[in-house]
Parts: structure tokens; C-alpha cells; sequence
């Protein structure tokens, strides 16, 4: 099976790059298709990827299509694609805030999938999930899982959900790094480096997410919480502050805005 990728973007080069260091997929059978044809070459060199020149081509080499362009390019692409698409065809779109029932107006015959990767899959660590049309087959859903897993962890979710995963699971990351900045910029302001107080805080997050990780289903974050702040201690001076200060309920209104920006752009 060959996988084409229209568009050769941050996530796109991220997907190739894990694609390339698995076992599960050989640099031949990947392709790339770029407006700049520099990204492609850079692409080529540094992957052995095969690089195409038109959608033409790369519809003719590619079973797989994956198209990784901003929202606002989509349906060009798509008008683009339509002339040479074939019925075997499937396609892959990591674009945000298009449903479904966008792609069958351009792709009626054809099995088209939602996945949404977040940045974290430039190293490998991506939290994604995806939404399947009922006539994805098992292959098909379990292709896109073994594709997806090269970047790190996937999930299927019905596509009412896909709104609440895209600011819960791709915005969030944006978040974590102000977080975590933050905490680093505390410590600067006492008396630490920044690059001693980023490794502190960053190593501090990706600790306490693997606790997290794994204590689900047998202890409540909140648990965790508790463990941590001792009876007139000074960690729960610091709890209390964040819930005076409407810590929580600003996250909440965070992931709230992401949501009602994402159903503006269908």
C-alpha cells in the first residue's frame, strides 16, 4: 500500500517522520505533494520519500491519500482531486473543524476519515483520535491506527466528540506550555536559571502525567492531589491559591472557546 501526502506542512513532515523511523512503513512507499517544491526535496532527502509534482500523480501512486492542508485550502484540494480520484481510494484529512459531511459533496464514492494529531507528534508523543463514516471497513480504521501510532497514541471517537477532542486534546497542549513556563519563570524570579527551571518544571508535568496515566480508573487526579499536600503544609498553600485565582474555571473556559471557534470554521 503507498500513502500520499498533499500538503508537507509541520504535522504532515512530523506523520512522515515517524512513518519513516517504524518498522511498519517503508520510505518507498510514502509520496509528496507541495505547493514549495524546497519542503518536498528537503523531504526527499531527508526521508527518501518520493516526491510528485501534480494531484494527478500522486492520486495515480498513492492508495492512501492524506491531506494535510490549512482548512481554507481544503476544498480547492479537493476540486483539485476530484478528476483523478479512483473508487479504491482512501483518504485521510488532519484538517480542523470540516465534518464528515463536508468531503461527500467532493467525494461521494469514497471512504474518507477524521484524524486530528496534536503538535506533540514532532517527538513522537501526539495524542490523536479519529471519526470513521459507516462504510470505513476494519482495515480501514486499522490502518489509520497502525499509521497514527508512529506519532504516538490514537483513539476512535463518534464524531459528535470530535469537537470536544480537538480542544480537550490538540489545543491543550499550547496550554501545558504556558503552565509550564510559567512555573519555570516563578523559579527564575527566586533565583533559578531558566534552562534548570524549564527542566524542573517540564520533568515535573511529564512526571505527573505518567502518574495520572497510569492511577485511571483506581484513583481520582484529585487523589493524587491530596497525596501531595500535607495537613498545614505548604503545597496546599499553593492549591488554595490556584482555586481563589479561578484556575480551573479559566482552563474550563479555555477549552470552551476553542470549541466555539472550531464550529465556526465548518
Amino acid at each position: 500500500m503507498n500513502y500520499g501526502f498533499i500538503g508537507l506542512g509541520n504535522m504532515a513532515t512530523a506523520i512522515i517522520k515517524g512513518m519513516c523511523q517504524s518498522t511498519m512503513f517503508a520510505p518507498a512507499t510514502i509520496f509528496g505533494l507541495n505547493r514549495s517544491s524546497e519542503k518536498t526535496n528537503q523531504l526527499v532527502e531527508a526521508y527518501g520519500i518520493s516526491a510528485c509534482f501534480s494531484t494527478k500523480e500522486i492520486l495515480a501512486q498513492a492508495d492512501v491519500i492524506i491531506l494535510a492542508v490549512k482548512p481554507h485550502l481544503l476544498e480547492g484540494v479537493l476540486r483539485d482531486v476530484a478528476p483523478f480520484v479512483r473508487e479504491e481510494h482512501t483518504f485521510i484529512s488532519i484538517a480542523a473543524g470540516k465534518p464528515l459531511s463536508f468531503y461527500e459533496q467532493f467525494l461521494p464514492h469514497n471512504t474518507v476519515i477524521r484524524v486530528m494529531p496534536n503538535i506533540n507528534a514532532m517527538v513522537g508523543a501526539s495524542t490523536s483520535c479519529f471519526s470513521a463514516p459507516a462504510r470505513a471497513t476494519d482495515a480501514q480504521k486499522q490502518m489509520v491506527r497502525t499509521l497514527f501510532s508512529t506519532v504516538g497514541s490514537i483513539v476512535e471517537l463518534p464524531e459528535e466528540q470530535f469537537a470536544i477532542f480537538t480542544a480537550t486534546g490538540c489545543s491543550s497542549p499550547a496550554f501545558t506550555y504556558m503552565y509550564i513556563d510559567a512555573i519555570a519563570r516563578a523559579g527564575v524570579r527566586d533565583g533559578l536559571p531558566k534552562k534548570i527551571a524549564l527542566e524542573i518544571a517540564a520533568s515535573s508535568v511529564l512526571g505527573s502525567a505518567k502518574m495520572v496515566l497510569d492511577s485511571i480508573g483506581e484513583q481520582h487526579p484529585y487523589d493524587l492531589v491530596d497525596q501531595v499536600c500535607s495537613p498545614g503544609g505548604t503545597t496546599i498553600e499553593g492549591v488554595m491559591t490556584l482555586q481563589d485565582q479561578q484556575f480551573e474555571h479559566t482552563i474550563h473556559e479555555a477549552i470552551r472557546a476553542v470549541m466555539k471557534k472550531d464550529a465556526t470554521l465548518q
